[in-house]
């Protein structure tokens, strides 16, 4: 307590500070990390609601940013009565901080584990204190694209949409979607880029070490599948055109790293493709969650990363690869073919389409891209740290606060 005292008052005595609370949901790290390390340079001071997950010294070293643990342990092994518990105290925690928080401005990156409670009866608990709501819609309606959509879950994503005072997306057709599906105002939506990933460590690793590392051979054509794995990322028609690319050219190598989402039955099925199309010698899989310190030997080893999505808006992997350099080639789906320059950050190839999917994966391997992947790379990043640096994020960001603290005084 001693130190947040000593925050609070080091930044009272500075001037035209802005003061806001960032609530997480506890997770996210590299967004929550990058949004908040540069708001602070925008002279915004942060009450950041994290959890042992994003506790860091790099946020406790900051003294714009008084980091508050409310969430705490999340560790997915402890016992049903634990989880139960933790919850039960993270809220109980979060109602007392909503009540008492100096800051005026509430920005909601995540709901939390009760998501329908939280679009209802916690916003409206927010509201009770006259807080101003900000939200980040990183998904408009995930369970649509999950293929879990119903009433309840659309009905409760209507009062948010509704409840809060603005809401930040990161393409435009996330913000049309929010006018025609939930008929939100268009001026009370922001379109802003989703943050390159400066979190990840970044080291002199060389891709010949990190292909040692994996098991990867010289001349191997290698790509990368990361992330969750479920069924919207279309990861079948991937196994589809490996099984046919290796009928040409045994040289093409995946890499399959991250951990199935839900119960893990998609990628059941998906084991048992491999399984039956015989390509499990040429596929590396490492099917669990990937620390962020072990992400960079899989970027650098592969050639290429490969999101042969179904459906989606926006990909947080996508620009994971950018932060290493590596292209991508994506499906054309959601806003994927904006982020790309076809021929020097990737290539877009079509949705559910597995021959064309391999043809583009073949126009990769052959292209200069791809065979001067040395000289590429820093290019690549250079080109997404300007395009979609946490600076621009901030900017935007940093002007809704003041006009929504302008209209609390007004």
């Amino acid at each position: 307590m001693q130190r947040l005292r000593q925050r609070r008052n080091s930044v009272g005595e500075e001037t035209n500070v802005t003061r806001i609370a960032l609530l997480t949901g506890g997770g996210d790290k590299h967004y929550a990390f990058g949004l908040a390390t540069a708001l602070t340079t925008k002279n915004v001071f942060i009450d950041f609601i994290g959890s042992d997950q994003l506790a860091s010294p790099t946020l406790d070293g900051n003294p714009r940013i008084n980091f508050l643990n409310l969430r705490g342990d999340q560790n997915p092994k402890a016992s049903l009565i634990k989880k139960m518990g933790r919850i039960a105290l993270y809220y109980s925690r979060l109602l007392w901080f909503g009540a008492t928080a100096r800051a005026t401005v509430f920005h909601i990156l995540w709901n939390n584990k009760l998501e329908l409670f939280d679009r209802t009866v916690l916003l409206f608990y927010y509201k009770l204190f006259r807080r101003r709501l900000i939200f980040t819609a990183h998904n408009v309606n995930a369970a649509k694209r999950d293929r879990v959509d119903n009433w309840l879950n659309r009905s409760t994503l209507y009062l948010q949409y509704h409840l809060v005072d603005h809401i930040f997306v990161h393409t435009d057709k996330m913000k049309a979607e929010l006018v025609s599906d939930f008929g939100v105002p268009s001026d009370k939506i922001s379109v802003i880029p989703y943050g390159i990933n400066n979190i990840v460590p970044l080291t002199a690793l060389s891709a010949g070490e990190a292909r040692r590392r994996l098991g990867v051979k010289r001349g191997d054509f290698t790509m990368l599948f990361f992330g969750q794995i479920a069924p919207y990322k279309g990861l079948e028609f991937l196994l589809d055109a490996l099984s046919e690319l290796l009928k040409k050219c045994s040289r093409y190598r995946l890499i399959i790293a991250g951990q199935p989402k839900w119960n893990g039955a998609y990628w059941k099925e998906m084991s048992s493709v491999i399984t039956r199309s015989g390509v499990g010698a040429r596929i590396i899989q490492r099917i669990e969650y990937i620390p962020d310190e072990e992400i960079e030997v899989y970027f650098k080893a592969a050639d290429v990363l490969v999101l042969p999505y179904t459906h989606i808006f926006q990909s947080g992997v996508h620009f994971l690869a950018y932060t290493f350099g590596l292209p991508v080639i994506a499906t054309n789906v959601g806003s994927l073919k904006e982020t790309i320059v076809e021929g020097q950050t990737g290539f877009i190839s079509a949705p559910c389409d597995s021959v064309d999917l391999g043809k583009t994966i073949e126009r990769y391997f052959s292209s200069e891209l791809f065979w001067k992947l040395d000289q590429q790379r820093p290019l690549i990043q250079e080109y997404a740290n300007a395009e979609y640096s946490w600076e621009k994020v901030a900017t935007v960001t940093e002007r809704v606060y003041s006009n929504l603290i302008a209209g609390c005084h007004a």
